[in-house]
């Protein structure tokens, strides 16, 4: 997953929508979104590599997602980065008890942001800053840098879903996924210095990632009333059809 826009108590009917990009290579295996045999509370796409995953919600009303934090010449950890999404939705604890963990524990991982909680409140931690922080109402993005990082990017999808949300009472998936679809790169001067090649800063700067190897795979909408109804979407990018699940979240 390498962009997350997400709107916290910033809509008058919908205290939570987030809309996000996963990008990865086309060659990694994957399935959809769909509620896993093994713990049938939860809805999220998997990683059939490492079995994780970079996007859930349970029906309890638990979230979590994840994205890499880009920094290429770190060496390879071996542990698989989805696994703290997958686990915090497994799990019991509190969204701050687990990222206190995680953070015991963040150098075993790569670098990741991960964001974590329920629908009216979410918690953000990435083993590059290792601080746990509560997430302020309002619309905030996040990358394969820092939350907030001012790319291009990062800047169009908050800027686009604020507006959005503004205009709007009631909320048109597709025009959501609407939002992830910009693949115009983003000016050489404002492109982010992260370290890769100069093309692939380029290649990396849209919301929308196309190349030969590498690119958008997933787009997904999730939407929460403040009645507590979820509405999950799933686009596959390359297949037509638009998968959409909906329930209630049940009481703890």
């Amino acid at each position: 997953m390498c962009l997350i826009a997400v709107a916290l108590h910033a809509h008058e009917n919908y205290p939570f929508v987030l809309i996000a990009n996963r990008d990865e290579f086309y060659e990694r295996p994957t399935k959809q979104a769909h509620f896993w045999e093994d713990i049938p509370e939860l809805l999220a796409g998997r990683d059939l590599k490492s079995m994780g995953t970079w996007l859930g919600v349970t029906k309890k009303g638990k979230i979590a997602a994840l994205t890499n934090y880009r920094e290429p010449a770190e060496d390879t950890k071996e542990k698989s980065r989805g696994e703290l999404t997958a686990d915090f939705l497994k799990s019991e604890q509190s969204a701050e008890t687990y990222l206190t963990k995680v953070g015991n524990k963040g150098d075993e991982y790569n670098g990741f942001n991960l964001l974590v909680g329920k629908f009216n409140e979410l918690y953000y931690y990435s083993n590059r800053q290792n601080e746990i922080i509560s997430m302020d109402d309002g619309v905030h993005a996040v990358s394969n840098h820092l939350m907030n990082t001012s790319w291009p990017k990062v800047d169009f999808i908050k800027e686009g879903l604020s507006h959005y949300l503004s205009h709007h009472e009631e909320f048109d998936i597709n025009e959501l996924l609407q939002l992830l679809k910009r693949a115009e790169p983003a000016p050489d001067d404002q492109l982010p210095n992260t370290g890769v090649p100069l093309e692939w800063e380029r290649m990396l700067s849209p919301i929308f990632i196309s190349s030969k190897l590498y690119g958008t795979r997933t787009q997904t909408v999730i939407t929460i009333s403040k009645e507590g109804n979820v509405t999950f979407a799933e686009k596959t990018v390359g297949m037509e059809d638009l998968k959409v699940f909906q329930f209630a979240i049940e009481s703890s």
